[in-house]
Parts: C-alpha cells; structure tokens; sequence
C-alpha cells in the first residue's frame, strides 16, 4: 500500500516531479532555519544580509515546493502550475551558475544549479502532456 494515489505511482514523470517538489520543500525549510549553514556547504560570505536574503529564498522554495506537491497530487493539475514552477526552476540554474561564475557561490553549487535545469526540462514535458489534455477535454460552459 502506498502512501501516494496510483495516478502519482503509476506515472514516473508525476512521481519524480512530486519527490523533487518535497526535496524542494525540505531543503527551502532548512535554508530557511539555517542559511549560514547552507551558505558554509556553498563556499559563500556569510554575511547577516546574506543569511537574510537567503532565508528568504528557502520560504519561497517552500512555497513553490509545495504548491508543486500539491498540484500533481490533484487529480487533473493545471497546466499552468508546470510552466510556471519550471520557470522558476530555470531561473533559479541561472542565477546559481552567475553567482558561481562570478565568484558569490564556490563550485559545489554547480550540482544545485544542474538539478534545478533537469527539474525545469522535467517540468517542461509535464506541462506539455497537460497542455495537450486539456486541450482534448471540452472546456466547460461558464455560468451566467
């Protein structure tokens, strides 16, 4: 018996996007609770701002984490919620690989930042096989 319903079991790209959705949760509430550490492991200044600004960046990935578990637990995920958490994910490879280029983030970033490109292409093919349903369903008639 699995904790997960069978549309998120039965469906690999669906069941790796939901565990990288609580990946991104877990590790947002631990840059949230500790940034200096996290800030340590990216050979980064550790300054008050930085851990600040930094933690606030955990929220967000907390939120979008979380709104990407949620989603693709419903039974019919909008399209959109797969764009737009692959954008961020996109967002987020590039701005970790100008922070390693520009000396801000050591190279031990690099993974993180290739681990948000693969999850954004990820997302990417989602949001397409959602795009192309909804597109088959019959929109619904709005009311007067």
């Amino acid at each position: 018996m699995s904790l997960l319903p069978r549309r998120v079991t039965g469906d690999p790209l669906r069941l790796v996007l939901v565990l990288i959705g609580a990946l991104t949760v877990l590790s947002g509430l631990v840059q949230l609770v500790a940034p200096g550490v996290v800030l340590d492991l990216l050979s980064a200044d550790s300054t008050a701002l930085g851990r600040q600004l930094f933690a606030t960046v955990g929220m967000f990935m907390v939120i979008v984490g979380g709104l990407l578990v949620q989603g693709l637990l419903s039974p019919a995920p909008p399209p959109y919620l797969l764009f737009w958490t692959g954008l961020q994910k996109f967002g987020a490879f590039l701005m970790v690989t100008v922070a390693v280029a520009r000396d801000l983030f050591g190279t031990a970033a690099l993974p993180v930042a290739f681990f948000d490109l693969a999850t954004a292409l990820l997302c990417g093919l989602m949001w397409r096989r959602l795009a192309r349903r909804a597109r088959q369903v019959p929109a619904a008639k709005e009311g007067p």
